[in-house]
């Protein structure tokens, strides 16, 4: 099973009806068609309504939303329904209600408020699924399902303890292999039953939240856990939607979310979807990093923009609007990088609740003469026009970055010896300077195929697992390299140090081994001397610094001061035709960008702009081998380019000429065919 079919982009968005009287329909629909919205996202938070009893099913309001955006020709992703459950199963089943990482029992309220290991959650959401599936498979404009919403949270109740337990029996065999894996020789901690394993909380293992943890391997376990046992909630719906339906299946993701490692649920989604909210201030390279992740999920399959808001969010404490053309840049930024659906939250704002202020296509006030609405129109009539010139095309890659939830679990749970190093910050930094130098990269999992790539880089791969160090040292053996950090290489898959030197199963293909290790707060900085001769420039470090001892690997850079002044602060190693980069601190982005290039440029892989800051460029090669070239200008500036192939520009028509000039102004967009 793979994406809906289409015959061009979707755009919409979640449209909740439910929401207001009827009259307003019609003239949504009207606006619908004004803005050349074809795709609607319906029935996400609707279990209230189609269940209202614990016996009772009324489709008859569902019924009638379906039947009109079917009549009025729209594209339907219709949901399940069981983002969050009712008042009344609440109030009959108090059990199914989480409990928190303090041990307190939640009432109704909110949403992501069910124990994922409640039997009756399970039972009765695969049901409400079940009966929305048998319900409406026939409607030709169903292409596509959606199970629950945003899955996300953790419960520490009985029935997560119980099923905790079982998943470690099933994980360990026994508890002999259990307490190794855990360390439990350690502040006598051995287990001598299954039924003295508690969840690890607030009331157990953990002090001063989440990351502070007594047993690193009993928390990592959890999360484990936890992102299974909603994934399980997830297989159980999609199971009941197949009883009756073979249209593709999805929920929508998070991007970088911690709590659930996307990699493991990534084989049982028909295809990948996510919303896009990045964080305020965020550079381009977020979204990229975000949007390269959710396309990596499904070995390169394009996926779907599931939600983004055209103006603002209502979920933080300062909500910014989106200036002029920036949510254009941003949806185009998203099939840039693979997107095959472009969708908002929300079609119409809401009312009332948490959500009224929450952007729209549609104000309050159902105009169409605002400034969101025609950019919104705008777009529309853009990605008509685009057809279905990018549908099914993928990113011909060369390089590959490494995101490994596993890690990132792992490090910043880690008792030393810095807790100001995030993973995901680490990891940012290197993907921004491959899209600074207009690289497509594939962001894969750790298991991933490595062969068909030139370049792996692998921030910060705290845990190593499996033949994942023997792959590494294929792509260096047969000509290419691995650019790897501090902090890697550390821990197993249990999260116990390796009885090795440091980076552990790493160490052969960096040539290095790492004695000692600083850590420093944030404003201490250590300069390190970057390259040699007349190309010589120094850059900031900082958070840890360390000691590294080559073994073999000559040195790139080194640390400026205090008493480790002048020893190894990078270093690249010759291993088969290849090479293995290791980076032993923290460098400012001058500095990755330095060293990253350096590697770029050996296996000639720098983008056609690389020196222009703010201009993306990608590449999306269709079914049919047409190449589609993205350029996208996030500066503040016009900018000037020399064409690098010859082709049409999809968005106006406009033909390019090798070597003639190209013009972006700011917020421009430019999608080139071949």
């Amino acid at each position: 099973m793979s994406l809906p079919v289409t015959a061009k982009v979707p755009f919409g968005g979640d449209y909740n009806p439910e929401q207001w009287p009827e009259p307003v329909w019609a003239a949504d629909d009207r606006l619908f068609e004004l803005a050349s919205i074809d795709t609607v996202t319906l029935g996400v938070f609707d279990w209230a309504l189609t269940q209202p009893a614990p016996d009772v099913y009324d489709f008859s309001l569902l019924d009638r939303i379906v039947d009109r955006a079917a009549r009025q020709g729209r594209m339907i992703c219709l949901a399940t329904g069981t983002g969050a459950h009712p008042a009344w199963l609440a109030r009959a089943h108090p059990e199914v209600t989480r409990v928190d990482f303090e041990g307190r029992r939640h009432r109704f309220g909110q949403r992501h408020n069910s124990c994922p290991s409640s039997p009756v959650f399970r039972r009765l959401s695969a049901e409400l699924a079940r009966r929305v599936a048998g319900r409406y498979a026939d409607n030709p404009a169903v292409v596509a399902w959606h199970v629950g919403n945003e899955f996300g949270g953790a419960c520490y109740c009985d029935h997560c303890a119980a099923g905790f337990r079982q998943w470690l029996r099933e994980r360990y065999g026994t508890l002999a292999a259990l307490n190794a894996a855990w360390y439990t020789t350690f502040w006598s901690h051995t287990f001598t039953d299954w039924d003295e394993i508690e969840p690890p909380s607030a009331l157990t293992e953990h002090w001063r939240g989440p990351d502070h943890t007594a047993f690193q391997g009993i928390t990592l376990d959890y999360r484990r856990f936890t992102s299974e046992a909603m994934l399980t909630n997830f297989r159980d719906e999609k199971a009941a939607i197949r009883e009756s339906s073979d249209a593709p299946v999805t929920t929508n993701f998070m991007g970088m979310y911690r709590p659930i490692d996307y990699h493991r649920w990534a084989e049982h989604l028909d295809f990948a979807s996510w919303d896009n909210y990045p964080p305020e201030g965020c550079s381009p390279a977020w979204l990229g990093l975000s949007h390269d992740l959710m396309r990596g999920l499904k070995g390169g399959q394009p996926f779907w923009l599931m939600e983004q808001t055209p103006s603002m969010t209502a979920c933080r404490d300062v909500n910014p609007l989106k200036p002029p053309g920036v949510m254009r840049l941003w949806s185009w930024q998203a099939v840039a990088h693979g997107a095959d659906a472009v969708l908002f939250f929300q079609l119409r704002a809401a009312r009332g609740a948490c959500e009224k202020y929450h952007g729209a296509v549609i104000g309050h006030a159902g105009r169409a003469d605002t400034r969101v609405f025609r950019e919104v129109a705008e777009l529309g009539a853009e990605l008509r026009r685009l057809g279905d010139a990018s549908l099914g095309a993928r990113t011909p890659a060369r390089v590959a970055l490494l995101f490994d939830w596993d890690s990132w679990w792992a490090l910043e749970m880690s008792d030393g010896p810095s807790r100001l190093v995030r993973y995901q910050q680490v990891v940012l930094a290197y993907y921004q300077a491959l899209w600074d130098a207009g690289v497509d990269v594939d962001v894969v999992a750790v298991t991933a195929d490595l062969t068909g790539y030139d370049l792996v880089v692998a921030p910060a791969l705290h845990l190593v697992a499996g033949d994942l160090a023997d792959r590494l040292a294929q792509v260096a053996q047969r000509g290419g390299s691995v650019l790897t950090t501090f902090l890697s290489g550390r821990v197993d898959v249990d999260g116990n140090a390796f009885l090795a030197d440091v980076p552990g199963p790493l160490a052969p293909l960096m040539g290095v081994r790492v004695d000692e290790w600083d850590a420093r707060a944030a404003e201490v900085v250590n300069p390190v001397c970057l390259g040699s001769g007349a190309d010589r420039f120094e850059v900031a470090s900082r958070l840890v610094f360390e000691l590294v001892v080559p073994q073999g690997a000559e040195v790139v850079g080194s640390y400026r001061a205090d008493w480790y002044a002048g020893t190894p602060a990078v270093t690249r190693n010759s291993y088969g035709a290849g090479h293995g980069w290791y980076v032993g601190t923290a460098l400012d982005q001058a500095g990755v960008s330095w060293v990253v290039r350096q590697v770029l440029a050996h296996h000639g892989l720098l983008g056609p702009y690389p020196d222009l800051p703010g201009l993306e460029t990608t590449v999306r090669v269709a079914p049919d081998g047409t190449r589609l070239l993205f350029l996208l200008n996030h500066g503040t500036e016009t900018v000037e380019v020399t064409a690098t192939v010859a082709g049409v520009d999809l968005l106006t028509g406009a033909r390019t000429e090798v070597g003639r000039p190209l013009r972006l102004d700011p917020a421009g967009v430019m999608v080139i065919r071949g």
